[in-house]
């Protein structure tokens, strides 16, 4: 006899009814009729079936090995590849199943890139910026003078600068930018700055003007009024002096 029909022999002879049976063993009843039609797809694979057959003839007093014994019977194919008996009771998946990933993932993959993307942006920006070379300092004992906070916006400086009239420097940066610091007899400081290329500075004072030019190549001096040779290479750093008799 199938196990399904020894199952319903078996609940009738104790009196049950399939809702008894149901309430006592917490099986739904749809299972229930499944079960004794001896249909096991819906157990959840042969552990569960297992599971619900030995319940079964427990409330039913049944020595569950009888009916477990002809569940394996019947239902158990020594053929079954391993694969078939871990999918059918839920310890892997079927091959090619699709996983479905979950938004929050997608959502935490996608904030990541964007911030991959915007440090490797800001990074390629600064790498991308070139500096200006700074001049080569020639040998000096002197140490290059420190420009001073007023000088920092030198677009917003006069075009002179002047403690007296007795010397006149201009200096007209007009091959390229430099850097300039100016100071009169008494060691006051007149300049100290970047000169932009294509502008000028005029500088007069009463005894003597002193100064350093940090890209001697890119300027052009006139000193009471008379222009004067270069005064040195690009790049160069010279330190100068003019004074009423210049």
């Amino acid at each position: 006899m199938p196990l399904g029909s020894l199952i319903k022999k078996a609940r009738k002879d104790a009196g049950f009814s399939i809702d008894d049976l149901s309430g006592a063993t917490n099986i739904r009843v749809t299972l229930l009729r499944e079960i004794e039609a001896d249909d096991f797809t819906h157990c959840g694979g042969e552990t569960y079936s297992r599971g619900h057959i030995r319940n079964i003839a427990t409330k039913l007093g049944v020595d569950p090995q009888i009916f477990i014994h002809a569940f394996e019977t019947e239902q158990i194919h020594a053929t079954r590849s391993m694969q078939d008996l871990l999918v059918e009771n839920s310890i892997m998946k079927q091959p090619g199943e699709s996983r479905k990933i979950s938004w929050k993932v997608l959502a935490t993959i996608s904030v990541a890139s964007l911030l991959v993307l915007g440090v490797a942006q800001i990074i390629f920006s600064n790498t991308s910026i070139t500096d200006m070379p700074s001049p080569i300092e020639s040998p000096s004992t002197q140490s290059s003078p420190t420009p001073t906070a007023s000088s920092q916006e030198n677009s917003q400086d006069p075009p002179a600068v002047s403690t007296g009239i007795g010397v006149e420097v201009v200096v007209s940066a007009t091959r390229a930018k430099s850097w300039l610091f100016v100071s009169d007899a008494a060691g006051r400081t007149l300049f100290s700055g970047i000169v932009p290329q294509g502008t000028s500075k005029i500088f007069t004072t009463d005894i003597s003007l002193n100064l350093k030019v940090g890209n001697a190549g890119g300027v052009d001096l006139r000193v009471n009024g008379k222009v004067v040779d270069a005064i040195g290479a690009n790049g160069q750093v010279v330190s100068v002096s003019y004074g009423v008799d210049s």
